[in-house]
C-alpha cells in the first residue's frame, strides 16, 4: 500500500480570494515503511505573501520569485501522487488550494487523480475528542520530536505527520523496521517458543496488601458503595 503524507504552505488562508500555494512537501510510505522517495517543491505564487503567512513559514517574496510557477511543476506533482492514498492534516485546506491551482490551468481535480484522501485531523478528533489535535499537540502526545519546527515547512511537517500517523494508527514506535523480508515482500518474523520462558510471580507482602486494601476501601467510599468487588469477595 502506497501512502503519501502531504503538506502545503500558502500566501494566505483563502484560495477563493487569490491566495496561492508556495511550497509542497510529500513523504512516501510503502507498506508502512519510509522509502526516502519524497517530493519537495517551491512554487512562485505570482503574488505577495500576507504578513501573517510570512510569520508562519518565513518564505519571502524575493526567495519565491526565483522558483517555477505551478504550471511548471504540476506534472511532476501529479505523477508522484497518482493512485496513492494521500494523508493530510486538515485536508480540506490543502485540497482546496490544490484544486484551485489545478482549475486555474484546466487540469483535473486533485481527488480525481489520487486513490483517496484521508484527513488525519478528523482521525485525531475521533480518538481525542475535546482536546487540542494540532500537529504540535499530536507530536507532544505521541512523543514525536518536533524541536526543529520553529517555522512551518511543508516537507518537515509532512515527515512529522507520517511519524504521528504511524503511532496513532498502530502504535509502531519507528517508521524504519530492521526486519528481513521473506517471500513476496512479506516480513519474515522469527517464531519464538514461549515455553522456554519462565513466568516469575511476585506476591505482595503484608504492607503492600494492607495498602491495596485501603486504596480499594477509599475507591468504594468515593463511589458511594457501588463497587462490585466487595460483594464478589463476600
Amino acid at each position: 500500500m502506497r501512502q503519501i503524507f502531504l503538506d502545503t504552505e500558502t500566501t494566505g488562508l483563502s484560495p477563493e480570494s487569490g491566495d496561492r500555494i508556495i511550497e509542497i512537501g510529500c513523504v512516501e510510505l510503502v507498506n508502512r515503511r519510509l522509502t526516502g522517495n519524497n517530493l519537495h517543491l517551491y512554487v512562485n505564487p505570482q503574488r505577495r505573501n500576507t504578513e501573517d503567512a510570512l510569520k508562519i513559514h518565513g518564505l519571502t517574496d524575493e526567495f519565491l520569485a526565483t522558483k517555477p510557477v505551478f504550471r511548471a511543476i504540476v506534472d511532476e506533482l501529479l505523477d508522484y501522487v497518482r493512485g496513492a492514498e494521500i494523508i493530510i492534516h486538515n485536508a480540506a485546506f490543502d485540497v482546496g488550494f490544490l484544486n484551485e491551482e489545478l482549475k486555474r490551468i484546466g487540469r483535473p481535480l486533485f481527488t480525481d487523480v489520487v486513490a483517496q484522501v484521508t484527513d488525519s485531523l478528523l482521525l485525531a478528533r475521533d480518538m481525542f475528542p475535546g482536546k487540542s489535535n494540532s500537529l504540535d499537540a499530536l507530536c507532544k502526545r505521541f512523543e514525536v520530536n518536533n524541536a526543529n519546527r520553529t517555522l512551518h515547512g511543508a516537507l518537515l511537517d509532512a515527515g512529522l505527520l507520517a511519524e504521528v500517523y504511524i503511532r496513532m494508527t498502530r502504535g509502531q514506535e519507528a517508521l524504519v523496521i530492521d526486519t528481513e523480508e521473506g517471500v513476496d515482500g512479506e516480513l519474515a518474523v522469527p517464531l519464538i517458543d514461549l515455553r522456554s520462558f519462565e513466568i516469575v510471580v511476585i506476591e505482595a507482602d503484608a504492607d503492600e496488601a494492607l495498602a491495596h486494601a485501603a486504596w480499594l476501601a477509599d475507591l468504594d467510599k468515593a463511589s458511594g458503595g457501588r463497587t462490585v468487588w466487595p460483594r464478589m469477595a463476600a
